[in-house]
């Protein structure tokens, strides 16, 4: 499969914030890429991308991440992202055993799982990016990667490597009218000379075209019509 998932994209009113912030709380350096400052991520890690634009302003995101057990616990993972400019969003209470939802600098909502939660042990520090998005699209993306599916239920969806850490899930909700679908977006790498191939097979699975091609760049839309990216490494 010539397809890889280099990073998810965050438009960010603040790009370098935003990657100073994650690098730190997920041990990462940052790293320019093209227009953005990447955190490149490891065979069972996804990589974090942010690049110059727009927050997500009174509409909530369409995806965000799930930061699970490690070396640190989830208080401590709490309090670490609270000092490097984080914030615990509702009351501030986190009830036990329970999820702590947050912001980062710039806004985006995270959740901090609690310890010792079997769906996510052993995936790693980011532990899932967790998607609006119908099954369609759920199992559009097993396909195009060739992802085993490793949850099922209801209209849920849920895929992860063959190798392990981060899953990648929807909710199996259609994406609200209000959400953008641009702001965040999946990157994926090809090798040379393989871009049109795999453009032509993605397209066959359901994906469209969302703008006039470049020699090494695709724009395309998933099923749900969330944009993704296409490029050659």
């Amino acid at each position: 499969m010539a397809l890889t998932l280099q990073s998810v994209t965050f438009r960010s009113p603040d790009p370098r914030r935003d990657a100073e912030f994650w690098g730190a709380v997920l041990a990462r350096t940052p790293e320019p890429d093209g227009d953005g400052i990447l955190l490149p991520g490891t065979a069972t890690q996804v990589g974090l991308r942010f690049e110059a634009g727009a927050g997500h302003g009174a509409a909530k995101n369409r995806l965000h991440l799930h930061l699970t057990d490690g070396e640190r616990t989830q208080r401590d993972t709490i309090d670490a992202c609270v000092a490097l400019g984080g914030r615990l969003l509702g009351n501030g209470h986190v009830p036990e055993n329970s999820y702590a939802v947050m912001a980062d600098p710039v806004g985006d909502e995270f959740c901090v799982i609690e310890d010792g939660n079997g769906y996510l042990t052993g995936c790693g520090p980011l532990g899932e990016v967790t998607c609006d998005g119908t099954r369609a699209v759920g199992l559009f993306w097993a396909e195009a990667l060739g992802w085993p599916l490793v949850w099922e239920v209801g209209e849920e969806r849920v895929i992860q490597s063959p190798a392990g850490g981060t899953k990648l899930a929807w909710g199996g909700e259609p994406i609200a009218p209000e959400k953008d679908r641009d702001r965040q977006f999946f990157v994926f790498t090809v090798d040379e000379g393989e871009l049109d191939d795999e453009v032509d097979r993605l397209l066959s699975l359901g994906a469209t075209l969302d703008s006039a091609p470049s020699p090494t760049e695709r724009s395309l839309r998933d099923p749900d019509g969330a944009r993704f990216v296409l490029r050659t490494s």
